[in-house]
This record gives structure tokens, sequence and C-alpha cells, in this order.
């Protein structure tokens, strides 16, 4: 409920931390979910079911080895990965480092490499230790 609310009763537009978070959403009708954790690979054929159920279901990226990982492994029907660049914001949770020089390489890297496969969404930053 409280998530419908956030949204406006859009039910789009939300995050989640785990797989099974997303799973539940999409379920109660939510069709457009982030999952806010790169992507590991022994979790990518989860994160494929969703997003080819979803209308949009996003990941993060960090790597260029995220990066081929998704790139071998296109989606059917169409379907593209929506990826959103991880980047670090100094605490080193997960993510690349904004100073990092292989940063600006990887965000070109996704937004020009094969954008009918992996779509470059935006750029994605939490800053944990905000809590």
């Amino acid at each position: 409920e409280g998530a419908a609310l956030a949204t406006g009763g859009t039910r789009r537009g939300i995050v989640v931390s785990t797989l099974a978070e997303a799973r539940f959403f999409a379920a109660g009708g939510f069709d457009d979910i982030l999952y806010a954790f790169p992507v590991p690979r022994w979790r990518l054929a989860e994160c494929s079911e969703l997003a080819q159920r979803l209308q949009e279901f996003q990941v993060l990226l960090d790597s260029p080895q995220g990066l081929e990982m998704l790139l071998q492994n296109p989606l059917p029907g169409g379907k593209r990965w929506l990826v959103w660049l991880k980047l670090d914001c100094g605490n080193g949770r997960a993510g690349i480092l904004p100073t990092d020089p292989e940063a600006l390489g990887l965000a070109r890297a996704i937004a020009q490499g094969s954008p009918e496969l992996v779509t470059l969404v935006g750029v994605y930053a939490h800053c944990g230790n905000t809590y």
C-alpha cells in the first residue's frame, strides 16, 4: 500500500534492493522497477525473467565485465537491457568511482556500444553514508 501511495497509484518508478522485493512488487502490478545492485552473474537468469515480464526492469552496471555479460545474454523479443551506470560515492559499497579513468569509457561503451541490446538510462548514485 505504501508503494502505491508513494507512486501516486501509478505503480511505476520504484527502486528495490533485492530480487525478492522486485518479484513481490511485480506480483502486485508494478511494471517499472529498478534493481539497485550491479547484476551478479548468478542472478542474471532472474533478472532476465523480470526484464522479459515487466514493461521496464532496470539494472545497474559498474564494470566492463558486467556490460559484456549483458551483451552476451541478450533479451528475447526485441527487449533491451535498461541500465544505469552505478557510481561509488566514496563509501566503497558498489559502483565505479567517478574519478576512475575507466568511468567515462564505461559510460561511453554502454551508451554507444549496442543500444539495441543494452541501453543507458542514466547515472545512479546512492550515498549510503547519509543514513
